[in-house]
């Protein structure tokens, strides 16, 4: 079960890029008690997101494009966000 702002990512981010493929990890568990670790739950997330948007895109601006999307999220309301940004046919 996803916690609300798991499930807010999933919502921004579908509704900027339309991806072939998303996965939203939450993956707070593995970071209980470390630096960054808020208590809530949802600390630490990877995203995995394969869209056309990113086609011909280079992967810093991928980045961008998504913590763009992402607005406040983060570095404000989650400590940790890794990414994988690609366009469809290409490897993440």
């Amino acid at each position: 079960m996803s916690g609300p702002v798991q499930s807010e990512m999933e919502a921004l981010l579908t509704a900027a890029f339309a991806p072939t493929r998303l996965a939203v990890i939450n993956d707070s568990a593995h970071h209980h008690g470390h630096s960054g670790d808020d208590g809530s739950g949802e600390s630490h997330f990877t995203v995995e997101i394969e869209s056309a948007a990113f086609t011909g895109v280079n992967r810093v601006q991928r980045q961008r494009m998504v913590n763009a999307a992402l607005g406040d999220i983060p570095g404000q309301r989650v400590h940790a966000l890794a990414l994988k940004v690609s366009a469809p046919g290409e490897a993440a």
